[in-house]
C-alpha cells in the first residue's frame, strides 16, 4: 500500500475584465483594452469567465463591480477612467465597493511607466475578490497589470484561506 502525498492540483484563478469607457457603450471606440487584457489574462494563467462594458461614472462602476463580485472569488481588472479627465471616475466608484484598499499593488503598477505617474488607480479586496484598476489605454493596460500579474494568484489563495508554501 502507498503512502505517498499527492498534492492538490493547482486552481486555475479566474478573471472578469470590466471596460469603463463611454465611448465604448456609445459605439465611438473599439474595446481594445478589454481584450488586450483577456488576453494578457489568458496567457499567465487565467481563465477568463465574464467581461462586461459599463459607462463612466462613480455610480456605473460601483453597481457594475458589486454585481461581478457577487458569489465570486476571483480577479476583477477594469481598465479605463483612471485619469484626469472630469468622465475617469473609475477610482472613486471602486472604492465605494472595497471592502479594504491594497496601496502596494497600485504603487507597483504606477511604476511601471513615466505615465503610470498619473494614474489615480486603486485596488483592493471585496469578499473573496480582487480588484484592480488599470487605465484604458491597450498598453498601458497590460503593462500596469504586468506588474503585479506574479503574485495575484498567491494573494488569491491568501484571500480564500487556502494553505500556501509560506
Amino acid at each position: 500500500m502507498s503512502h505517498d502525498h499527492v498534492p492538490p492540483a493547482e486552481a486555475i484563478p479566474e478573471a472578469k475584465v470590466l471596460t469603463v469607457s463611454d465611448g465604448v457603450i456609445h459605439g465611438t471606440r473599439e474595446d481594445r483594452s478589454g481584450a488586450a487584457l483577456v488576453a494578457y489574462l489568458v496567457d499567465n494563467g487565467f481563465t477568463v469567465v465574464d467581461r462586461g462594458v459599463v459607462a463612466d461614472g462613480v455610480e456605473t462602476v460601483a453597481e457594475a463591480l458589486t454585481a461581478m463580485a457577487a458569489d465570486f472569488a476571483g480577479l476583477i481588472v477594469t481598465t479605463g477612467g483612471t485619469g484626469f479627465t472630469h468622465r475617469d471616475l473609475t477610482p472613486e466608484g471602486t472604492r465605494l465597493v472595497l471592502d479594504r484598499e491594497a496601496p502596494g499593488l497600485a504603487e507597483a503598477m504606477r511604476l511601471v511607466s513615466p505615465l503610470g505617474r498619473l494614474s489615480r488607480a486603486v485596488a483592493g479586496t471585496r469578499g473573496d475578490c480582487i480588484i484592480v484598476n488599470t487605465p484604458g489605454s491597450t498598453r498601458g493596460c497590460v503593462e500596469t497589470l504586468g506588474a503585479v500579474i506574479d503574485v495575484l494568484p498567491h494573494a488569491l489563495a491568501l484571500l480564500a484561506g487556502t494553505p500556501t508554501s509560506h
